[in-house]
């Protein structure tokens, strides 16, 4: 029977978090533009023309929030992309 070091199971768990944080920085970026990609596509019912009705291009509402989030969180990918590890 093999005993395991308290440390060791403490620093197989910080590494297991650190991984899927990595993956879940990676997760964000996408998820929000495919958001904002399908709040852009399927929002433009009656209501919406009724509630935008003379304003013009309206900066507000979910598709530039998403877009914005997504910007926001791209940082994890440009650290991927520039093969740097954090």
């Amino acid at each position: 029977m093999s005993d395991v070091h308290p440390a060791c199971v403490g620093r197989d768990r910080r590494e297991a978090a650190s991984h899927l944080a990595r993956w879940l920085g990676l997760a964000a970026t996408p998820t929000f533009a495919v958001m904002a990609v399908l709040t852009a596509v399927f929002s433009g019912g009656p209501a919406d023309m009724v509630c935008n009705a003379g304003h013009g291009l309206s900066m507000g509402g979910m598709v530039p929030m998403y877009l914005l989030m997504s910007a926001f969180h791209s940082a994890a990918w440009l650290r991927l992309i520039s093969g740097r590890r954090v």
